[in-house]
């Protein structure tokens, strides 16, 4: 992102290249790493970076605050984890999913379990992982209707300006998070009983204590988080692709990106 040689940040870190590769990779080092100079020559917060590095982890969410929100990670051969998100109305029992994950057949069972009916299927970026499961999801519900960012998708299924959704008593809208993927989207679901705070689905905009990878623009990715994402009140929970749980307040004060 911040066009700077791997020999550069090595020497900033005060480290060989090879370490630098190594905690690229894994994470851990035994070499003692300068995170001062390092976040100053790649553009992270010094302090930040090194909470990461040493373990950070956004705090635990209770789920209990939305009783009709369920989490699924799938996982594919080579460990790679997604998640996805299912939301409902619990007067109505009418549900909408957000991104697919890998393997359909948890939600499927959620759904059965919990008697829904699967109305809206909201995609937050095109990536093979968040939509691989897609094709079981219309299988199972052939009426489902499909929301995307993309623009090469068939207009029926792009969102529309100013769009409001209604489920049941639950509201959701859109803010459009390109960067990561020129289709980006982030999707905001309120109006939860007992004021519970709004929940963000943010695909791979954002993640706890980093961001997605910039594929086709790093600044614009950084930029539309800042203003799209960080800008919700600090309460609101953020649902990512991949990683745990985090808040608006979290991502503030530990993301070093930020």
């Amino acid at each position: 992102m911040s066009g700077v040689s791997t020999a550069a940040a090595a020497s900033a870190a005060g480290i060989s290249e090879a370490d630098l590769t190594t905690l690229e990779k894994s994470g851990r080092t035994a070499a003692k790493i300068n995170f001062a100079a390092l976040g100053k020559i790649v553009g992270l917060d010094p302090a930040k970076l090194e909470a990461v590095a040493n373990g950070w982890l956004p705090a635990k969410t209770d789920l209990s605050l939305w009783h009709e929100l369920r989490v699924f990670t799938t996982k594919d051969s080579d460990g790679l984890t997604v998640n996805c998100y299912l939301v409902w109305d619990e007067v109505s029992r009418d549900a909408a999913l957000f991104d697919t994950g890998l393997d359909a057949q948890p939600i499927l069972d959620c759904i059965a379990a919990e008697q829904l009916a699967l109305k809206h299927v909201f995609i937050t970026h095109s990536h093979w992982d968040h939509v691989e499961a897609l094709p079981q999801i219309r299988a199972a519900f052939p009426k489902v209707r499909l929301h995307s960012g993309s623009k090469s998708a068939p207009v029926d299924q792009r969102n529309k300006p100013a769009e409001i959704i209604h489920l049941g008593g639950l509201r959701i809208t859109y803010r459009e998070t390109p960067g990561h993927a020129d289709d980006g989207v982030t999707y905001l679901v309120g109006n939860w009983q007992e004021d519970a705070p709004y929940v963000a689905l943010v695909g791979d905009a954002i993640f706890a204590g980093s961001m997605g990878r910039g594929n086709p623009d790093w600044h614009l990715a950084r930029q539309k988080v800042r203003e799209q994402i960080l800008t919700l009140p600090a309460e609101t929970l953020l649902c990512p692709g991949h990683g745990p749980l985090t808040t608006v307040a979290e991502e503030k004060a530990h993301n070093p990106f930020f």
